[in-house]
């Protein structure tokens, strides 16, 4: 199993409209779909508002790296860059 904890470091006063248009685009929804996917839950940092948290977990790395490929994904990365300073990544692998 692997899971990454991405913290979103949104731009100031951005969170809310970031998260609204990954809802928007199916992020979530999609991903759910993907093969090897076990969990996508986003929450939002109680003393950051400015931060959202991802935590996703994946039966196999393999199944996270095809996930990276997918068209959606390509699509996330122009909605970070309209909406994000930085985005850090914690994995683990269990």
């Amino acid at each position: 199993m692997l899971t990454w904890n991405v913290t979103y470091h949104c731009k100031p006063g951005q969170r809310d409209a970031f998260y609204k248009a990954l809802c928007d685009l199916g992020v979530r929804a999609n991903s759910l779909t993907e093969a090897g996917n076990v969990k996508y839950d986003y929450f939002f940092a109680a003393e950051a508002p400015d931060d959202l948290l991802l935590v996703e977990t994946w039966t196999d790395p393999a199944f996270q790296d095809a996930h990276c490929k997918t068209e959606l994904f390509a699509k996330l990365q122009a909605l970070k860059a309209r909406y994000c300073d930085s985005v850090n990544i914690d994995k683990f692998n269990v």
